[in-house]
Protein backbone atom coordinates (compact mmCIF):
# COMPACT_ATOMS: atom_id res chain seq x y z
CA UNK A 1 0.00 0.00 0.00
CA UNK A 2 1.20 3.67 -0.62
CA UNK A 3 1.96 5.86 2.42
CA UNK A 4 -1.78 7.34 1.93
CA UNK A 5 -3.17 3.95 2.73
CA UNK A 6 -1.42 3.68 5.45
CA UNK A 7 -1.44 6.41 7.00
CA UNK A 8 -5.32 6.22 7.05
CA UNK A 9 -4.73 2.58 8.17
CA UNK A 10 -2.77 3.68 11.64
CA UNK A 11 -3.99 7.18 12.04
CA UNK A 12 -1.07 9.15 11.58
CA UNK A 13 -0.31 11.43 8.45
CA UNK A 14 2.08 10.96 5.81
CA UNK A 15 3.95 13.78 6.80
CA UNK A 16 4.05 12.25 10.52
CA UNK A 17 5.33 8.66 8.56
CA UNK A 18 7.91 10.71 6.87
CA UNK A 19 9.49 12.67 10.04
CA UNK A 20 9.89 8.99 11.70
CA UNK A 21 11.92 7.66 8.72
CA UNK A 22 13.39 10.68 8.72
CA UNK A 23 14.92 10.29 12.23
CA UNK A 24 15.01 6.40 11.91
CA UNK A 25 12.39 5.68 14.18
CA UNK A 26 10.76 3.45 11.67
CA UNK A 27 12.86 2.07 8.89
CA UNK A 28 12.44 3.43 5.28
CA UNK A 29 10.61 1.98 2.88
CA UNK A 30 11.29 0.66 -0.23
CA UNK A 31 9.85 2.41 -3.61
CA UNK A 32 7.97 1.47 -6.80
CA UNK A 33 10.01 2.62 -10.20
CA UNK A 34 7.66 6.01 -10.06
CA UNK A 35 9.19 6.58 -6.64
CA UNK A 36 6.27 5.52 -4.31
CA UNK A 37 7.13 4.61 -0.96
CA UNK A 38 5.72 0.59 -0.24
CA UNK A 39 4.35 -0.43 3.05
CA UNK A 40 3.35 -3.53 4.30
CA UNK A 41 0.82 -4.59 6.80
CA UNK A 42 3.71 -4.98 9.36
CA UNK A 43 4.52 -1.47 8.81
CA UNK A 44 1.01 -0.53 9.33
CA UNK A 45 1.50 -2.83 12.98
CA UNK A 46 4.48 -1.26 13.94
CA UNK A 47 2.98 2.74 13.35
CA UNK A 48 0.22 2.07 15.14
CA UNK A 49 2.44 1.11 18.05
CA UNK A 50 4.46 4.39 17.85
CA UNK A 51 1.21 6.35 17.68
CA UNK A 52 0.09 4.88 20.89
CA UNK A 53 3.15 4.89 22.74
CA UNK A 54 3.18 8.93 21.74
CA UNK A 55 -0.26 8.68 22.55
CA UNK A 56 0.94 7.98 26.06
CA UNK A 57 3.28 10.75 25.93
CA UNK A 58 6.37 8.56 25.66
CA UNK A 59 9.19 10.37 24.07
CA UNK A 60 10.63 10.33 20.50
CA UNK A 61 13.66 8.44 22.83
CA UNK A 62 11.23 6.47 24.85
CA UNK A 63 9.56 4.92 21.77
CA UNK A 64 12.86 4.05 20.08
CA UNK A 65 13.85 2.01 23.03
CA UNK A 66 10.23 0.67 23.43
CA UNK A 67 10.06 -0.37 19.52
CA UNK A 68 13.19 -1.96 20.57
CA UNK A 69 12.02 -4.06 23.35
CA UNK A 70 8.90 -4.55 21.41
CA UNK A 71 10.67 -6.28 18.48
CA UNK A 72 13.06 -8.26 20.88
CA UNK A 73 11.15 -11.12 21.61
CA UNK A 74 13.85 -12.34 23.73
CA UNK A 75 12.90 -9.21 26.23
CA UNK A 76 12.57 -8.92 29.57
CA UNK A 77 9.38 -7.48 30.75
CA UNK A 78 11.37 -5.51 33.36
CA UNK A 79 13.01 -3.46 30.99
CA UNK A 80 9.77 -2.67 29.56
CA UNK A 81 8.26 -1.86 32.90
CA UNK A 82 11.65 0.18 34.00
CA UNK A 83 11.01 2.50 30.63
CA UNK A 84 7.10 3.08 31.82
CA UNK A 85 8.15 3.55 35.51
CA UNK A 86 10.45 6.31 34.65
CA UNK A 87 7.85 7.82 32.19
CA UNK A 88 5.09 7.53 34.84
CA UNK A 89 7.71 9.50 37.91
CA UNK A 90 8.00 11.86 34.56
CA UNK A 91 4.27 12.22 34.56
CA UNK A 92 3.56 12.82 38.02
CA UNK A 93 6.43 15.43 38.26
CA UNK A 94 4.59 17.58 34.97
CA UNK A 95 1.29 16.98 37.30
CA UNK A 96 2.35 18.79 39.86
CA UNK A 97 3.88 21.28 38.04
CA UNK A 98 0.39 22.09 35.88
CA UNK A 99 -1.49 21.94 39.58
CA UNK A 100 0.64 24.80 40.63
CA UNK A 101 0.33 26.91 37.56
CA UNK A 102 -3.43 25.94 37.81
CA UNK A 103 -4.07 26.73 41.32
CA UNK A 104 -2.09 30.46 40.99
CA UNK A 105 -3.99 31.22 38.08
CA UNK A 106 -7.06 30.38 39.92
CA UNK A 107 -6.08 32.31 42.79
CA UNK A 108 -5.01 34.76 40.56
CA UNK A 109 -8.45 34.97 39.11
CA UNK A 110 -10.12 34.58 41.94
CA UNK A 111 -8.87 38.22 43.03
CA UNK A 112 -9.09 39.90 39.83
CA UNK A 113 -12.46 42.35 39.41
CA UNK A 114 -13.11 41.50 36.19
CA UNK A 115 -14.22 44.95 35.65
CA UNK A 116 -13.51 48.22 33.84
CA UNK A 117 -10.43 49.51 36.06
CA UNK A 118 -6.80 48.77 34.94
CA UNK A 119 -5.47 47.16 38.26
CA UNK A 120 -5.18 43.34 37.85
CA UNK A 121 -3.41 41.17 40.23
CA UNK A 122 -2.74 38.81 36.89
CA UNK A 123 -0.81 40.85 35.03
CA UNK A 124 0.76 42.27 37.93
CA UNK A 125 2.17 38.89 38.62
CA UNK A 126 2.95 38.11 35.44
CA UNK A 127 4.87 41.20 35.44
CA UNK A 128 6.12 40.48 38.84
CA UNK A 129 7.97 37.44 37.59
CA UNK A 130 9.13 39.00 34.49
CA UNK A 131 10.90 41.60 36.52
CA UNK A 132 12.39 38.94 38.50
CA UNK A 133 13.81 36.71 35.82
CA UNK A 134 15.15 39.81 34.34
CA UNK A 135 17.09 40.34 37.76
CA UNK A 136 18.37 37.15 37.58
CA UNK A 137 19.61 37.25 34.40
CA UNK A 138 21.46 40.76 35.38
CA UNK A 139 22.88 39.55 38.47
CA UNK A 140 24.04 36.15 35.98
CA UNK A 141 25.59 38.31 33.47
CA UNK A 142 27.54 40.19 36.45
CA UNK A 143 28.99 37.50 37.86
CA UNK A 144 30.30 36.63 34.46
CA UNK A 145 31.86 39.58 33.35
Amino acid sequence: MNIGQTAKACGVTAKVIRYYEKINLVRPRGRTASGYRVYAEADVHTLRFVREARAQGFSIEQVRDLLALWQDRQRASADVKAIATRHIQELDVRLAELRAMRDTLAHLAAHCAGDGRPECPILETLDQHRAGRRAGAIVRESKIL
